[in-house]
């Protein structure tokens, strides 16, 4: 087990030795917290774009489900006319240079996998950069938007921002500490001060946060790209499972609650794959995400697919956002 996978382990199901790092957790708060409080009153420079900034981010380390959201986003703004673009820190990228604008066919290593699977989805303006006000400043540049979208980025508060929506999973808090005794990025208390939570898996809105479900569509083809039902394979069929992601856990479940048997390939979170990666000893179709897929397009085998998965946020969630976007959007065409 990679030391990753066993802090996950030791954050989320217990371990003793965590409380040996409590002195540092407490320092890392301390810097965080101070930090914020620097931005917030002005102390340190915050950027603000002359469009509204809508932050998706978590204050857990390891994924929630931020991606398939900012997905959804995307499609919904635009089904309300907005021109939306995205910028994203880019995590593993190595672009010739920075900030830089994302394009559909690019290199993983080149513009990071998340960033990639955006595009590729949707084709939207999207640009990477680690600093995020120059990503936004850059991305305004070249096109003209409406909203911008960070994909993660909550703790970056030198990028200004108007709506910050904070994912959240099955797995809570852990043990409620922060980095490095816990999970936590911040505080729990910050969840008081964001605009909303969305609570992935949950099946009901309850006053932690707003339901979101992340909703299996179909298969996907590597090679060629075809779709299939989900019906493709079987009941029992058994599938090596390749997962690449933050909570891998969630795959496989998926993967069983659509009746499936996964023979579980859990590999760390943007895991760089190589061929030699997939020489399983037994011979079956291979299932992976759809972040995994982007990575794997040059050496795929006709065997190889991906789950495409949509996130289904509640009826009440999309009505608190429309109201929001509403107020937002007057603020930002009315003349200053």
């Amino acid at each position: 087990m990679s030391l990753a996978r066993w802090m996950q382990k030791a954050w989320y199901q217990g371990h003793p030795l965590m409380r040996s790092l409590a002195p540092l957790a407490s320092l890392y708060q301390w810097v965080v917290v101070r930090r914020r409080q620097r931005f917030l009153s002005g102390q340190s420079p915050c950027y603000r774009a002359p469009v509204p900034v809508l932050v998706v981010g978590n204050i857990t380390l390891g994924g929630t489900g931020k991606t398939p959201l900012i997905l959804w986003l995307i499609e919904h703004l635009r089904a309300r006319g907005l021109r939306v673009g995205v910028v994203s820190r880019g995590y593993g990228a190595k672009p010739p240079s920075l900030p830089w604008l994302v394009q559909a066919g690019q290199a993983a290593q080149v513009c990071g996998d998340e960033p990639l699977l955006i595009v590729e989805r949707t084709g939207v303006p999207l640009m990477i950069d680690p600093q995020r006000p120059r990503a936004v400043a850059a991305l305004l540049a070249q096109e003209p938007l409406d909203i911008v979208l960070s994909d993660d980025g909550l703790q970056h508060y030198a990028l200004g921002r108007d709506l910050e929506l904070v994912l959240m999973d099955e797995r809570g808090l852990g043990n409620g500490r922060c980095l490095p005794a816990g999970p936590l990025r911040e505080p729990a208390e910050r969840l008081q001060k964001v605009d909303a939570v969305l609570c992935n898996g949950a099946t009901e809105d309850t006053l932690e946060g707003f339901a979101l479900q992340l909703v299996a569509q179909d298969l996907v083809q590597l090679t060629t790209g075809q779709r299939f039902a989900l019906e493709h394979f079987p009941a029992g069929q058994t599938l090596h499972a390749v997962a690449g992601i933050g909570n891998p856990a969630r795959f496989f479940a998926t993967i069983r609650q659509l009746r499936w048997h996964p023979i579980e390939h859990p590999f760390p979170d943007h895991a760089r794959y190589r061929p030699q990666d997939f020489n399983f000893q037994s011979a079956h179709p291979v299932l992976m995400t759809e972040k995994d897929a982007v990575k794997c397009q040059s050496f795929a085998q006709p065997d190889w697919y991906y789950i495409r998965v949509q996130a289904q946020p509640s009826p009440a969630f999309v009505q608190w956002l429309n109201q929001r976007l509403d107020t937002l959007i007057v603020q930002s065409s009315t003349p200053s």
